[in-house]
């Protein structure tokens, strides 16, 4: 008999649906006291004395898989049982996590393959794609927000009426912050500003107002970030009376904290890309071409309102003005910024130092540059993961550089829905989003074999 007191190594008999599993008490166990196989056998939910059979009115089939991958570590999905019915087994078993952990491994930019191309149901191109922390993501489409878990399984959309999305970001898993210009639809989600929204179920949750001299101000937000404890939420903001500047909000209590005014030629407002640099505790504030005539990238200070370092391409020399920084994203060593130009040029900004420019580096260029064209409306962009760079092109490849020297080591190529106009790296996948057709990549690392 099989009990709570006396469990150890003994075997222990699951009935799940009318057929009859033999396992052990430690291949339960493992699975962790926090779900609910793990609970059965923990001595401060049962009492001794149990039947030596546990009867589970659960699908028998599933609870074949979940229980190989307990002996195993190992997926092994037979091609009868749809995916979507596993998951919802494993969520009963509280299992999920351990199923989302053997379908991809742990972020490797050089094993990435493929996963799915899921196309949009929206008409018309969509404009940023936001990786969430658990593997699923969002995708800003004009004045909607759609939101797929980790299964790529849609979720309710965020609707905001009349009002273009103009960023999108996970405060975590659960919640959607959204930045949207002024719009005039009569829907309570409708209207510009920054607001946080359910990720489940799409439902808004409080929105985030500015002030100005103790005024509530309207104000259309560009760009949002965090600080590394996502306890404060920053957004690029630009006032109808000239109010430009970057705005900061307490994330628990969604009261302004802040408000950095922008400076003489620093453009703040319309900063189209934040990024927190923990190890220095600025704000990197980058306006790039095609926003502004010219690329700006800042660091700002919040302790003393000031701006610890700055660059421009502003008067670049004439053989050089075709050319201009288009993405920027600062390096995880804390001491660069990289960018990229609108011919697939990569080039490194040095953070400790104000007179320099940037390096260009003619051995990195991106694999597949094509010309670019006057109306482009599609430019390379960057992310950084476990030291890794990522660079998108104009014609839809994803160039991974690796080691301290940034050497090109992988090309990702997928569908044919033209350039990556966006690209996030987070829940080890990486979404790149086409912008010639309404779709968007997911790129996995598979997991290690089990020896």
């Amino acid at each position: 008999m099989c009990t709570p007191a006396a469990a150890g190594r003994g075997r222990v008999r699951l009935n799940v649906g009318g057929r009859v599993f033999e396992t052990t008490a430690d291949t339960l166990a493992s699975a962790g006291r926090d779900t609910m196989l793990g609970a059965m056998l923990d001595a401060s939910w049962n009492v001794p004395g149990a039947e030596a059979e546990y009867f589970i009115d659960r699908d028998p089939a599933c609870f074949a898989v979940l229980l190989d991958l307990l002996r195993t570590g190992g997926l092994h999905l037979p091609a009868h049982i749809p995916e979507a019915v596993l998951c919802r087994e494993a969520l009963y078993y509280g299992l999920l996590d351990r199923v989302r952990a053997a379908r991809w491994g742990e972020f490797d930019g050089d094993r990435l393959r493929l996963a799915a191309s899921v196309p949009g149901r929206a008409p018309g191109d969509g404009a940023a794609v936001r990786a969430a922390p658990d593997g699923g993501c969002c995708v800003a489409h004009g004045g909607a927000v759609r939101v797929y878990n980790w299964m790529l399984e849609e979720r309710r959309p965020v609707h905001l009426g009349h009002a273009p999305v103009n960023d999108a970001a996970y405060l975590d898993a659960a919640t959607l912050l959204v930045a949207a210009r002024e719009g005039t639809g009569s829907s309570r989600h409708s209207g510009g500003g920054v607001a946080a929204f359910s990720a489940l179920t799409g439902e808004l949750r409080h929105r985030f107002r500015v002030a100005h001299d103790r005024q509530p101000r309207p104000f259309t937000p560009g760009a949002l970030a965090f600080d590394d404890q996502h306890s404060k939420i920053f957004a690029s903001c630009k006032g109808r009376l000239n109010e430009y500047g970057v705005a900061a909000w307490d994330a628990t209590t969604s009261e302004q904290t802040d408000f950095f005014y922008e400076p003489p030629a620093c453009a703040l407002g319309d900063a189209d890309g934040l990024q927190w640099l923990d190890g220095t505790s600025t704000l990197m504030a980058a306006t790039m071409f095609p926003r502004a005539d010219s690329s700006f990238v800042s660091l700002l200070d919040f302790r003393g309102r000031s701006v610890a370092w700055s660059w421009s391409d502003v008067g670049t020399p004439a053989s050089l003005e075709d050319k201009h920084a288009v993405h920027a994203i600062a390096m995880e060593d804390g001491w660069s910024v990289c960018v990229v130009n609108q011919y697939d040029d990569l080039g490194f900004l040095d953070l400790r130092s104000n007179a320099g420019g940037v390096r260009w580096r003619s051995g990195s260029k991106l694999m597949g540059r094509k010309k670019v064209r006057a109306e482009e409306s599609c430019y390379p962009k960057l992310a950084t993961h476990g030291g890794q760079l990522f660079a998108s092109t104009t014609t839809g490849a994803i160039s991974v550089f690796s080691g301290p020297d940034h050497a090109l080591t992988s090309t990702l190529r997928a569908s044919d829905g033209g350039g990556v106009c966006d690209l996030s790296i987070g829940g080890d996948r990486l979404f790149a989003l086409h912008n010639e057709e309404n779709v968007f990549d997911v790129w996995e690392t598979p997991p290690l074999p089990i020896i």
